[in-house]
């Protein structure tokens, strides 16, 4: 199987590098960890590191298969190499699921702080030209946004690392007693262990977002090299901007101040003593907020034209766009082949989640941000059953199967291995079920998972009936049939967000 050439080749190396490292910078670390944090206490530091451990395993196994065969349907094109198309549209839709709703909360997220600063001009103006703005860079060309995400991830990054300067330094000068803060307030663990795995929930789904990389290194000049840099470098971003984040903050300030739950890198920078601190938070969040809309955008617009070019979505959404030059590839600035209605197509459902959420504030909107809060476990457990699958090919045929296997027609030292195959592939399942367990015993979170499922389960029946009537009219029956769901579950399901999740993906 040879990498996609659906798509253009206008990201640069140094593009899809802060796009890695911006990936691991959301909202919902600035914002959502202070849930965990009042859930875990000092305990979050552990949560972070098991969740971070889990992370870094799903990204190797992502990174083998995409240095093995790049495409823009990424895990969702080897979903369907190693257990069949109907493994390929769950993954591709629940995953598209998951970045629309988001853009829309993003999009709120974002129209309030902004019309904190000007209460003269209403959330809803914001709300639009913030979706105008980024489907428009969208459809104006890859470069763009690989541009803007360059800049956003940028100031994330550099925002990151003076906090956990600035946090260090008053830790280390004496004016954040750290160790009063850590055991004067119930202990390293006061809620216990359970608080700890309810910190761990909140954790797994501040790091969903880092898989984008590998659909955008589809549009790179050298999607191998970008995919296998992306990945081996996941550790030391999970290890410096979320546990060393996490350990600043209870070190800094009492995990059971009020201001916390609010802001905790506010509450941080506030207490360290810098000036105007609440401001300067809203600002880096703001900047994370747009980020993460840009990306949502690209990546749902990318797996939709993904899923459309493979039939599973309404094929007219593989066409708009400038087609590919002359010489066969797309220009490096032009606009991503044959995406333009994929991006309209998705920034439109984001638009009309914003609608939902005016008219419907306490049903609709809050039910679809319920519904798919456990996507991301869902597209981490086919990630890591699909490498097990395909990595066992490779070696029973001993990598001659190019279209079998993960080796493909790559030369020695060009794949990104996973190591310790097939026991941590194990272990991370295993992780999964853990937390998916638990989710559905603890009654904060139990809606999740069976909202979740109530989607997982339409699909797998839309895949079923595709299956048994190949057609045109299978990719629209996907929508129907997940609106359908969605509009019963909303009279059915109570509208309850899990700790952490209340902004799904970061």
């Amino acid at each position: 199987m040879s990498e996609d050439r659906s798509v253009g080749r206008g990201l640069r190396q140094r593009h899809i590098a802060m796009i890695a490292l911006g990936g691991a910078i959301g909202a919902g670390l600035f914002v959502g960890s202070g849930v965990g944090i009042a859930a875990a206490g000092p305990g979050i530091v552990v949560s972070y590191v098991v969740a971070g451990v889990l992370t870094v395993l799903v990204m190797r196994m992502l990174g083998e298969m995409s240095a093995a065969c790049p495409g823009s349907g990424s895990f969702s094109a080897h979903a369907t190499r190693a257990w069949g198309p109907w493994a390929g549209l769950l993954a591709g839709w629940m995953y598209w699921a998951l970045l629309v709703v988001s853009v829309a909360a993003e999009a709120i997220g974002a129209s309030r702080i902004v019309a904190g600063w000007l209460p003269q001009v209403p959330a809803w103006v914001w709300v639009a030209a913030f979706m105008a703005l980024f489907t428009g860079t969208n459809l104006a060309g890859v470069r763009h946004f690989g541009e803007l995400e360059f800049w956003f991830a940028g100031v994330k990054a550099a925002a990151i690392c003076a906090f956990i300067l600035l946090g260090a330094a008053a830790v280390l000068t004496g004016r954040a007693p750290a160790a009063e803060d850590l055991t004067a307030h119930g202990g390293l663990l006061p809620h216990g262990w359970h608080g700890v795995a309810v910190g761990t929930i909140a954790a797994v789904f501040a790091y969903g977002g880092l898989e984008t990389v590998t659909i955008a290194a589809a549009e790179c000049e050298d999607p191998v090299a970008a995919v296998r840099r992306a990945v081996r470098t996941v550790l030391w971003r999970v290890a410096l901007f979320y546990i060393g984040s996490m350990a600043v903050i209870v070190a800094v300030v009492p995990w059971d101040d009020p201001a916390v739950a609010g802001g905790p890198y506010a509450a941080a920078i506030g207490r360290i003593g810098v000036p105007g601190a609440a401001q300067l938070m809203n600002a880096v969040v703001l900047v994370a907020l747009l980020s993460a809309m840009n990306a949502n955008i690209y990546g749902s617009s990318r797996m939709l034209h993904a899923l459309a070019a493979r039939g599973d979505a309404p094929r007219l959404l593989t066409r708009g766009g400038r087609s590919a030059g002359r010489g066969g590839s797309a220009g490096s600035s032009a606009a991503p082949v044959g995406t333009g209605r994929a991006v309209l197509a998705s920034a439109a459902f984001g638009f009309a989640s914003v609608v939902l959420s005016l008219l419907w504030p306490r049903t609709v909107f809050p039910f679809l941000l319920n519904s798919i809060g456990t996507a991301i476990l869902v597209v981490w457990i086919l990630i890591a059953a699909s490498h097990l699958r395909l990595h066992g090919r490779q070696r029973r045929t001993n990598g001659t199967g190019q279209e079998r296997g993960l080796r493909q027609e790559r030369g020695p030292g060009q794949a990104a291995p996973m190591r310790g195959f097939p026991y941590l592939g194990y272990l991370a399942l295993a992780a999964m079920a853990g937390v998916l367990v638990f989710m559905l015993v603890d009654p904060g979170s139990r809606s999740q998972v069976l909202c979740t499922g109530a989607w997982t389960a339409v699909l797998l029946v839309v895949a079923g009936l595709r299956r048994r009537r190949r057609g045109p009219a299978a990719g629209p029956a996907v929508a129907v049939a997940t609106a359908t769901v969605v509009t019963a579950a909303v009279v059915t399901a109570p509208a309850r967000t899990a700790p952490g999740t209340g902004r799904p993906r970061s």
